[in-house]
């Protein structure tokens, strides 16, 4: 656990072993037994949306190893009304008894004689119910009606359907749905017939066969939705919702058909599926899903009003949209051979995500959004809880945690340094090599970096192998330059270990200089104790990530820092930029360096002219040095410092103009926030009046309105806000006709401080009237608000029930990520012993880093906090001197 070791006593030794080796038997007993081969489904559901049930039939065509008298496969709240079998060539269907395990989800059929070797088919009669869990074949509801939606990623399928529910099972699928007369359905392939009945007021619709894939990804939806259609390289595109938002749709189509043209063109195969259908759901836990050719999304996801949206959301909507459609070719076309193998579905699509939507509107700097995303992603790996890459998981439980910042932040940017190190042009061979060469099939880790090894005659598979296999972050320490080189030491980064207690791990690390021309790049093997530098490499600065791609962190001497930021306006880029901060303060946080030397470079970073690079610096302020190390007088006088500091700058900004560039708008909407935050009597007065035009009749129309100024100044006097101003904040989050506004008011709920109106918050938070979705994010808000934690934490520990009715198969696990805001040993204790007896689904990882999480925060306080005043003390002695 953490690496003060007097903050938890371990388990005697035997015990552990004992544990682990239970937990091993009963999770190999997750699997399926294996010798059944899945060819062929047929399925014809036939839901009732009143009711809230379905029934269904179906056929599986299998192959049998051998002989066998029992199948067995996978089931989840079904009940079965009849099973036969009947072998290739024959006539008689024999009879099964079905035998249910509900703890392994499983059933087995048992016939009274052997089916032979080889082809079977399989028929179910089976009902169902329509949960209200958002997961497997559920109910989706709007104040208008019911619709009937899945959800199978990744264990799910089962409960919609008998079936063989793990990855490497991949069969083709025929769909049909027998639904009410005038209700439509969606599902991943083109409808082939519409005809009446079987019944008075039923039609049958029938789909198109579908290509061999996983059960995880079939998708049928039924209710009656509305589409905007488009097209790009022959493929029909649809964005559909609810009819009421149907107009909402456009720009994800317009998004989708520059992306499906990209990403044909990147991978020289061209987009899989006959078609392309994007579904908006009024009740969906994830942010989307990549069925195939039917991807499912939460509506805040993929429904914007392009007239008023703000550019963070049409960002949003347009990299969600990419990263599903990746998928079509990571983890649909190929898939995993299991989930221990996530990432080739999740890294890769992280990885993709920003690549066609960046060429599309180069302007949103979506590099910048990948630099700070690597920096949080550093972070989390920086725990001593964290996992490799490609991690153990057998069981629902354990296959749902895998689902986390490390199967797509780390293997996403591992993907990144391996592109900077080969150039873009041979990795996307290599791409290409691996997709063709598994179409339709399963894979592993070793089969991607194999081909790009083999693609690009350098070593990937052991820069690869050592970032899949191994847990945390490297540390690369420099020495001062010698002839030739500078000596590098390798270490595994802690966030909170000094540097006598680093381990000896080492990795594979390619590592790119910066030049003043095109980077050089360098393989720094675990034997190697120095850099290389070429003799005709012209360095502007000794830098040793250029680009910012590269998964580590970087120690320089002080002389090298001092170098570095002196030029660093001039020299690195915005990313390199960010990344450079972010090192530093993870230095910090290691006690490799002090607060005060940090707000010295945040100063000094202060006339940055990058929105982002100043919002990465100030972030760690406001987060960490603000929320969780000051005592209430330190923090009056930081944000003094911060108002004398960056007040000139934001006045420099001046008002918004017309068709001001983004990064302006978003630097003036940062520094604004920073100073409402930090009380400068100037914004918040202006925060006032923006807040109170925004809720003004007709606001949306309101073109004078900047919206992320507009944004800001919500927040800002919401922190400070009156019951009157609450009352319509909570008009809004109850106003569903504009999903993105909607979550926008949704989240300002638990901005407000004021404790009576904390307590509004938590109580609307369980009362059923937010969506099970999105209740959650009203509780973890309150619960890393330093101001809020202590009322939102007694509160969900008062009313556990309330709290724990509200969760899904994993919004409890982020609210459990959420109490590692806290910052004390009696919080800490408060936090273990109340989630040891009132457990959440898929989050025992996810405690034991929150566990970590308040352990660091506690021993960072205790050093850095003398740090912190003694740079106040300073800076109030030379305000002083200097007559301020």
């Amino acid at each position: 656990m953490f690496c003060n070791a007097a903050l938890r006593r371990p388990l005697p030794a035997l015990a552990i072993v004992l544990t682990v080796f239970s937990a091993a038997i009963a999770a190999r007993a997750q699997r399926l037994p294996g010798g059944v081969h899945p060819e062929h489904y047929s399925l014809v559901l036939t839901p009732d949306l009143k009711a809230a049930t379905f029934t269904g039939t179906e056929t599986i065509d299998v192959v049998l190893d051998a002989p066998s008298s029992a199948i067995t496969l996978n089931s989840a709240e079904i009940k079965f009304v009849s099973v036969t079998g009947t072998p290739a060539g024959s006539h008689a269907a024999e009879q099964a008894t079905v035998t249910l395990d509900e703890a392994k989800q499983q059933a087995t059929f048992t016939f009274g004689q052997p089916l032979p070797a080889g082809k079977v088919t399989l028929a179910v009669a089976y009902s169902g119910i329509l949960n209200d869990q958002l997961r497997g074949f559920y109910l989706s509801k709007t104040k208008a009606r019911n619709y009937a939606v899945t959800q199978f990623e990744p264990t799910d399928a089962r409960r919609a359907f008998p079936s063989f529910d793990e990855p490497a099972l991949k069969a083709t699928y025929d769909i049909s749905l027998v639904v009410d007369a005038g209700d439509s359905a969606i599902s991943n392939t083109n409808l082939l017939s519409d005809t009446p009945g079987p019944v008075t007021g039923k039609h049958t619709l029938r789909f198109a066969t579908t290509p061999k894939m996983s059960t995880y990804l079939v998708a049928f939806l039924v209710g009656d939705f509305k589409c905007t259609s488009g097209k790009s390289d022959g493929v029909p595109i649809r964005a559909c919702s609810t009819p009421d938002k149907v107009e909402m749709t456009k720009f994800a189509v317009e998004s989708a058909k520059y992306i499906l043209h990209y990403y044909d063109e990147y991978f020289g195969i061209k987009y899989p599926m006959p078609k392309l259908d994007m579904v908006a759901l009024p009740d969906f836990e994830a942010g989307a899903m990549e069925n195939f050719g039917c991807i499912t999304y939460r509506e805040t996801d993929l429904l914007i009003d392009e007239k008023t949206a703000a550019i963070p959301a049409k960002k949003r909507v347009a990299v969600v949209v990419a990263h599903e459609m990746a998928h079509q070719w990571f983890g649909d076309m190929v898939t995993m051979q299991w989930w221990d193998n996530l990432w080739l579905n999740e890294g890769f699509a992280t990885w993709m995500e920003t690549k066609a939507v960046a060429k599309w509107r180069p302007e949103w700097n979506y590099a910048q959004d990948e630099a700070q995303d690597l920096d949080g992603t550093l972070s989390l790996d920086s725990q001593p809880t964290t996992r490799t890459i490609r991690a153990k998981a057998e069981t629902p439980s354990e296959i749902n945690e895998m689902f986390d910042g490390i199967a797509y932040g780390k293997a996403g940017a591992v993907l990144g340094m391996v592109e900077k190190y080969l150039g873009e042009e041979v990795f996307r061979q290599g791409v290409h090599n691996y997709l063709a060469a598994h179409l339709y099939g399963n894979a592993r880790a070793e089969d991607f970096w194999n081909t790009q090894t083999a693609t690009s005659h350098l070593p990937v598979d052991k820069i690869m192998e050592s970032f899949i296999t191994q847990p945390g972050v490297p540390l690369l320490t420099l020495s001062a330059q010698q002839s030739g080189g500078v000596p590098v030491t390798q270490s595994r980064f802690l966030l909170t270990a000094a540097p006598d207690s680093r381990t000896a791990q080492k990795w594979t690390v390619p590592v790119c200089l910066k030049t003043a021309g095109q980077p050089v790049c360098r393989v720094l093997t675990p034997e190697d104790s120095a850099l290389p530098i070429p003799a005709d490499a012209s360095l502007p600065l000794l830098y040793i990530n250029a680009g910012g791609k590269g998964y580590y962190r970087t120690a320089y001497t002080q002389q090298q820092f001092d170098a570095i930021v002196a030029k660093a306006e001039t020299a690195l880029t915005p990313t390199e930029r960010i990344g450079l901060i972010g090192d530093r303060w993870a230095l910090v946080r290691s006690g490799q360096g002090s607060v005060g030397d940090y707000m010295n470079l945040v100063l000094a970073l202060k006339n940055d002219p990058n929105a982002m690079v100043l919002q990465t610096a100030l972030d760690k302020v406001n987060r960490s040095i603000d929320a969780r190390i000051a005592t209430d007088e330190d923090r009056a006088r930081l944000a003094k410092v911060l108002r004398s500091e960056f007040g000139p700058v934001y006045a420099a900004l001046g008002a918004p103009e017309k068709n001001e560039p983004f990064d302006r708008q978003q630097l003036r909407a940062t520094l604004f926030e920073l100073l409402g935050n930090a009380k400068d009597p100037a914004v918040l007065a202006q925060a006032r009046e923006l807040t109170e035009r925004s809720f003004a009749p007709g606001a949306r129309k309101d073109k004078t309105l900047d919206p992320l100024l507009t944004d800001a100044a919500i927040l800002i006097t919401a922190a400070n806000g009156d019951a009157a101003l609450y009352d319509k904040v909570m008009t809004a989050s109850r106003d569903a006709s504009n999903p993105d506004a909607q979550s926008d008011a949704l989240r300002t709920l638990p901005r407000f401080r004021d404790p009576a109106l904390v307590k509004r918050t938590l109580d609307y938070t369980v009362s059923g009237e937010v969506r099970n979705q999105d209740s959650w994010i009203l509780l973890s808000v309150l619960l890393v608000q330093r101001d809020t934690r202590d009322q939102a934490w007694d509160y969900i520990r008062q009313n556990w029930d309330k709290v724990h009715a509200q969760f899904t198969t994993n919004s409890g696990g982020r609210v459990v990520a959420a109490t590692g805001a806290f910052c004390s040993v009696d919080r800490r204790d408060q936090v273990t012993s109340f989630f040891a007896t009132h457990k959440v689904d898929a989050s025992e990882r996810t405690l034991s880093q929150s566990v970590d999480a308040i352990n660091a925060c506690v021993q960072f306080r205790s050093t850095q906090e003398p740090s912190l005043q003694r740079w106040l003390e300073g800076r109030q002695s030379t305000s002083a001197a200097g007559g301020n």
